[in-house]
């Protein structure tokens, strides 16, 4: 990976691994990644990437990337190389570590002989609802199934057959024989396999009909590889207790541990994998990169950089507690970063016309403007300058309010690198709409201000002549409210505003050849970045986010 953004910072995670090494318990530190290859990671998946494989990298050990590939159902092979794409554009390499949970489905089907032959585990032929109506509740213990005190070889033959493809689905499934009186639930005879025919699995293919649970598998998978220390979301606390449980009674060459760590919270999105799933299938969004949703491949294609995603997982910190994070966070983190790195262009979202009355008819010049203002080192770029300008029509007011700093019938107003300018005259259409001004300007004020007097506003302009006709996409926050669905149906809290596409923009001509990701300031509008979409004949800018937190000013 490239340099940290920022000095790790100590937590409880850190705390362990570090008493662990002094102690002996382990030598080298592995940790892993283990997507579900259902969906597209999201900023919460970052968060878990950023501390497996930034703790890995921080101690000189090892992060494995393994896909949890025990739900043919809803996994393909679209998912499998998103997340490969997202981890290494977050700046993480796993190098010849790449692993399936179904690279050791044999080595778990033995293990799971292994727990029948031992008495742990048998075949049950409850069905889904009657094992759930069997397993009580949190303060009524469970019952027994039926068939839990089959014999190990019945139990053997049984499950044999199973792989076989003997019995149809939901006919018959394995199960951990622990205790259904405990007070975990996780803990009351869990189910171990389930029969899953006619479905082909994006790696196995045709090869099995009969899949391990997430519970059984992932403790395997970790002493498989392994890992010395297997990082999960609180939601998984309560398993942990089964974790151990497998990774006792079976034969397995290392004994990992699990600690749990809170989950990141964002306002004003969701980050439940269901959630998104409805959001791209129901069209509320334009597909899994949609710049509005918390996807890293959304945040990507707004602009966010990896930078600025893992200096944002840095800041917000590992603990136990859970928290709800601010989005404005997560846009500081881009804010800050772009800062530093995005030349600076103009652009005019909302043309408004502009002849310079006493500029020579014909005449046109090129202006040497700085990439950034505070950094030299990215050099200039010529921009031309003519009598026929736009302006943007927010920059004017026939009827100012208190404050506004901008042009004014009768006031001057510097044009960003050029010249100061004063409104003489407004064009109107028939329905009293101002279509064009008449302005003077003085020749002598290129880069200073005129003799004795400071003119206070600065605006964007672009020369009518050579500027580029671009689409601009203003995108806002997904929903109106900071915790989605809260009081009722999360749909409802949808903001119908968060996309705005403006047709009829400008920008100045050294934007017609940018590539796809290029990310610029559009002075005092905000940071944009070139979208897929784009052509040379018509450019398409993303809003990644505005110079300040502009929630709601696009409404």
């Amino acid at each position: 990976m490239s340099d940290a953004v920022e000095t790790p910072r100590t937590h409880f995670i850190r705390q362990i691994i570090e008493a662990d090494l002094a102690s002996g318990r382990c030598s080298r530190v592995v940790t892993r990644f283990p997507p579900e290859p259902n969906g597209y990671l999201h900023i919460g998946h970052a968060k878990s990437i950023v501390l497996n494989f930034g703790l890995a990298e921080s101690f000189g050990g090892l992060c494995n990337l393994r896909f949890d590939d025990t739900n043919p159902h809803k996994e393909n092979i679209e998912y499998v190389e998103a997340i490969k794409r997202d981890v290494r554009w977050l700046g993480y390499d796993w190098g010849d570590r790449l692993y399936f949970a179904s690279d050791y489905f044999e080595q778990l089907y033995q293990f799971a002989l292994e727990l029948i032959e031992k008495g742990l585990a048998y075949v049950c032929d409850l069905s889904v609802e009657e094992i759930r109506a069997y397993r009580g509740t949190l303060t009524k213990p469970g019952r027994n199934s039926p068939w839990r005190e089959r014999s190990v070889e019945e139990n053997l033959d049984l499950f044999k057959r199973m792989r076989a493809g003997e019995f149809p689905d939901g006919s018959r499934t394995l199960r951990a024989k622990i205790d259904m009186a405990s007070p975990n639930i996780n803990l009351r005879d869990p189910v171990l396999y389930r029969i899953k025919r006619g479905v082909i699995h994006h790696q196995t293919g045709n090869a099995w009909c009969l899949y391990p649970t997430y519970d059984y598998t992932h403790p395997i998978s970790d002493a498989l590889e392994g890992v010395t220390h297997s990082l999960c979301t609180l939601e998984f606390e309560d398993h942990r207790p089964l974790y151990d449980w497998v990774i006792e009674h079976v034969s397995v060459p290392s004994r990992p541990r699990q600690y749990e760590f809170s989950r990141l919270n964002l306002e004003y999105t969701v980050m439940s994998k269901r959630r998104l799933t409805e959001l791209v299938e129901e069209g509320y969004v334009k597909g899994w990169d949609d710049p509005r949703l918390p996807t890293l491949a959304g945040l990507r294609r707004r602009g966010y950089t990896p930078e600025s995603i893992r200096a944002f997982c840095e800041r917000i910190g590992v603990t136990r507690a859970d928290n709800r994070v601010e989005m404005a966070m997560l846009e500081s983190a881009i804010r800050e970063d772009l800062e530093a790195k995005a030349p600076r262009r103009l652009a005019v979202l909302y043309p408004l016309r502009v002849t310079l009355i006493d500029y020579p008819e014909g005449a046109s010049e090129w202006l040497e403007l700085p990439n950034h203002p505070k950094d030299p080192a990215q050099g200039t770029r010529l921009v031309p300058f003519g009598r026929t300008l736009y302006i943007d029509r927010r920059d004017f007011a026939e009827h100012p309010p208190k404050g506004f700093k901008r042009l004014v019938p009768g006031g001057e107003v510097r044009l960003r690198g050029a010249y100061v300018i004063r409104a003489e005259e407004m064009i109107k259409d028939e329905t009293g709409a101002i279509v064009e001004l008449r302005c003077t300007l003085d020749l002598n004020t290129l880069g200073k201000d005129p003799e004795g007097r400071k003119v206070k506003g600065v605006i964007q302009w672009v020369s009518a002549e050579h500027a580029i006709p671009a689409e601009i996409r203003l995108y806002d926050r997904l929903f109106k409210v900071p915790m989605p669905g809260a009081k009722g149906d999360w749909r409802a809290d949808l903001n119908a505003d968060s996309l705005k596409v403006i047709a009829e923009s400008l920008v100045e001509p050294s934007l017609k050849t940018v590539e796809p990701g290029a990310r610029f300031q559009f002075e005092r509008e905000g940071y944009f970045v070139v979208d897929p979409d784009s052509t040379p004949e018509r450019p398409v800018f993303n809003l990644s986010v505005g110079l300040r937190d502009t929630w709601g000013r696009q409404s």
